[in-house]
């Protein structure tokens, strides 16, 4: 990949909890303005892998690359401007109940800039908009579903224009109709607003739908299996255990893979 194009690199990367090794010798490359897919059955380190890109735990051994400079070898001032290009949305959404939405989304705005309060709100109204939530600046958490409690979370990740956006199984808890309306939104952002997008998934259909390029992690093995789009992986890939997760366990080494129902 051309350097130019690569937004994230990441390089020897060895993840562990003390002496317990999670993975080890992770490469890869994340494209700028592309949706890039960590997918891995459960416990195998998918999480902590965007822990590490989110500069919440340090390596054991190796580094992230953000833009062609060391994340790890910033100081302090360099490491904050480089977190200030991020917007993440967690699994449950991660919007303080006692806040309206409105409330939640301005939090970065009242926390990064010095924006006049009508500057801020016309923000806010515009990021609500951008997830289908126009009208529902005043609703609290509680107040409303799921599906909209993630896209409220995701407003909130998109209020200081960031560079790169991660996601956290955004899935997670959804049925299929929200799920899929999601995984639109997650392309229209892609799309309209250039932004490169990391997703943390084990949902295939949503792997299928958005996945530009992926990695593959096994917790078997303690490493990184495969790299690529997984529509591709799955129609050249030999590996048994990347075939049976993206077939679901239809693969096996004695029958042909079939494929996959998105």
């Amino acid at each position: 990949m051309n350097t130019s194009e690569t937004k994230i690199e990441i390089r020897n990367l060895t993840m562990a909890y003390g002496s317990y090794v999670v993975m080890r010798d992770i490469n890869a490359q994340v494209k700028r303005g592309s949706v890039f897919v960590i997918m891995g059955n459960s416990g195998s380190g998918k999480s902590t892998l965007l822990r590490h890109m989110l500069g919440l735990q340090r390596p054991a051994q190796g580094d992230v690359i953000y833009d062609g400079s060391s994340f790890w070898s910033m100081d302090d001032e360099g490491r904050g401007v480089q977190l200030r290009k991020y917007g993440v949305l967690f699994q449950s959404g991660a919007l303080w109940s006692s806040m309206t939405l409105a409330e939640n989304v301005a939090l970065p705005l009242l926390e990064y800039t010095d924006w006049s309060a009508s500057d801020r709100e016309d923000i806010v109204r515009l990021k609500l908009a951008l997830v289908g939530l126009s009208g529902f600046e005043d609703y609290y958490p509680s107040d409303i579903s799921g599906g909209m409690r993630k896209r409220a979370g995701l407003a909130r990740a998109m209020a200081l224009d960031p560079e790169i956006l991660f996601f956290d199984e955004p899935s997670a808890g959804l049925d299929p109709i929200t799920s899929r309306n999601l995984d639109q939104l997650i392309l229209e952002l892609r799309d309209g607003l250039g932004a490169t997008i990391v997703v943390v998934t084990h949902e295939l259909a949503s792997i299928f739908t958005i996945a530009d390029d992926s990695i593959f992690l096994d917790a078997d093995s303690r490493t990184m299996r495969a790299q690529g789009n997984p529509k591709e992986l799955l129609e050249r890939s030999m590996d048994t255990k990347l075939r049976a997760f993206l077939t679901r366990g239809e693969f096996s080494d004695q029958s042909p893979a079939r494929p996959a129902t998105i």
